[in-house]
């Protein structure tokens, strides 16, 4: 949990911040912004899919310690690069090593934590991360101002430091009875062809679709919200970033709380939930203008995300079988990646063309939409999740 809050706290001093960079320092609308992004979530995509392959062949320690350090040098570089067609190419090489080890860290987790706790655990490394994003965009709302490079830096310096910190005290977790498997049997070639097996898991994929279109939603809080309320309402970057500090702060009072409740529900029931949360909290941002109603949809929106964040990564672990749970949480990354294509190219191409608010009312309808797929799931998954046996913890290897 150390190590999520401080390399977090790295990324969230640029990931709010990112479309506004691009902006400003191109000179470009959020089009361009939202295609910049979309070339950097589609080699992301790639990345994962490497990432969990390895992390199940070779094991998850390594794999996280080399994404950080990697993370390290290309965010410095996206940060001294003046053209836009050369940041376009770093933004394939950054997206592709950015997004290698998420795999790993998940597969980690589930790893260490039995089935009946997992949920609470998901919703534990959530507070970490949250409490970086109190003070993350705080820092760099200020920061922003000024210079963006530094931003770049200290995100760099961050990721290196949580780099030591898995090197000198994080073991290895990948349990010992699939790594004799794996070391008897499959090639590293046979282990990539394990993802066909995923491809072919159909309420699986069927989780992983209506994922996609809640996270088209939710993903509009930290790219287009930031160009939309500078534009539409003329805030600060300040502003924004206090209203991302109190969603943070909000998750980090509560979310143990929640996932104490949620966790004993049935959980594709709890993410219909959050989704209707979403319905209800979107729109508001099209039709409020002043900032006390924009705090009003951020709140709601924090108890979505603290209903729907934790559950859905306990749900992916389910479908996991031991010896695929790298693969399986790659895949469950793509369910947050290829929204990252999606949403700023259509967050750019309603903002640059048509009414703003339109973008606000359509989140509202998707995630309501949403909301039904996963009620729908529920009644097809009702015995397989309902009941969740307590499982002891896996053996792992040692450091």
């Amino acid at each position: 949990a150390l190590a999520t809050f401080i390399d977090r706290i790295g990324g969230t001093l640029i990931f709010p911040f990112f479309a506004l960079y691009i902006t400003d320092k191109f000179n470009v609308g959020m089009t361009e912004a939202g295609w910049l992004l979309a070339v950097w979530s589609i080699s992301g995509m790639l990345g994962t899919l490497i990432g969990g392959a390895i992390a199940d062949k070779f094991g998850r320690r390594n794999m996280i310690i080399f994404g950080l350090v990697a993370s390290a040098f290309s965010s410095v570089a996206m940060g001294l690069v003046n053209d836009l067609y050369l940041f376009y190419g770093l933004s394939v090489f950054v997206g592709l090593l950015s997004n290698i080890a998420g795999p790993a860290r998940q597969a980690q987790i589930v790893d260490l934590v039995g089935e009946e706790r997992r949920g609470e655990a998901f919703g534990i490394m959530r507070v970490a991360g949250n409490l970086a994003w109190i003070i993350g965009p705080t820092i760099g709302g200020l920061m922003a101002t000024r210079s963006y490079l530094a931003l770049f830096i200290l995100d760099a310096i961050t990721s290196l430091i949580v780099a030591v910190i898995y090197y000198k005290n994080i073991p290895e977790t990948k349990p010992v009875s699939v790594e004799k498997e794996e070391q008897e049997s499959d090639s590293f070639l046979d282990t990539v062809r394990g993802y066909l097996v995923v491809f072919k898991d159909k309420m699986f994929n069927s989780f992983l679709m209506i994922m996609v279109l809640m996270n088209i939603v939710y993903l509009q809080l930290y790219g287009a919200l930031s160009v939309y309320l500078r534009d539409s309402h003329g805030l600060t970057p300040q502003s924004y970033g206090m209203l991302m500090s109190i969603n943070a702060s909000t998750v980090v009072l509560m979310q143990i709380w929640i996932s104490s409740k949620t966790s004993k529900r049935p959980p594709f029931l709890m993410m219909a939930l959050g989704s209707l949360v979403y319905a209800i909290g979107f729109p508001i941002f099209g039709i409020a203008s002043t900032m006390a109603w924009f705090l009003v949809a951020t709140l709601i929106i924090a108890l979505g995300e603290m209903i729907i964040m934790p559950v859905s990564g306990a749900i992916a672990a389910k479908f996991a079988p031991e010896d695929m749970r790298g693969r399986y949480m790659a895949m469950f990354g793509w369910g947050w990646q290829f929204p990252s294509i999606v949403a700023p190219i259509i967050a750019g191409l309603i903002m640059d063309n048509l009414d703003p608010t339109i973008l606000w009312t359509m989140s509202g309808g998707l995630a309501a939409f949403a909301t039904l797929g996963f009620y729908l799931l529920h009644l097809k998954t009702k015995k397989r999740f309902e009941e969740v046996e307590a499982t002891p913890l896996p053996q792992t290897q040692e450091a």
